[in-house]
């Protein structure tokens, strides 16, 4: 299993979640509108910016969920999709850190949308 490290295994992981993602029956709904070709590139950003310290991401994140009509079994079904991609692909510390900051970020969005149910 390979170590995620670079800014090509970050491109990897982005692209295969959101593939997987993309099929979901709970989550595809909120993504259908969404203009991909503008946004992974906006996700793999901000990736790097949380696993490999590379600046350029300034985007709130938080901000930009806030508008969706998400509950709390969207954010579990997302982290699961998420967290299974990476244990598909990736082992290593970057990998355990990944799944860390997703279960932290879903946790935030999630609260601040809907209380901390």
């Amino acid at each position: 299993m390979k170590q995620l490290e670079t800014p090509s295994d970050i491109h990897q992981l982005v692209s295969t979640f959101y593939d997987k993602v993309l099929q979901d029956e709970q989550l595809a709904p909120f993504f259908q509108k969404l203009d991909f070709s503008a946004h992974l590139p906006q996700m793999e950003k901000f990736w790097r910016f949380a696993l490999l310290s590379e600046e350029g991401y300034t985007t709130n994140v938080t901000e930009k969920h806030l508008k969706m009509p998400l509950q709390k079994q969207h954010f579990d079904r997302w982290l699961v999709l998420f967290n299974e991609t990476i244990d598909a692909l990736f082992e290593g510390e970057l990998a355990q850190q990944a799944k860390q900051r997703a279960a932290v970020i879903g946790w935030t969005i999630n609260s601040k949308m809907n209380g901390n149910s």
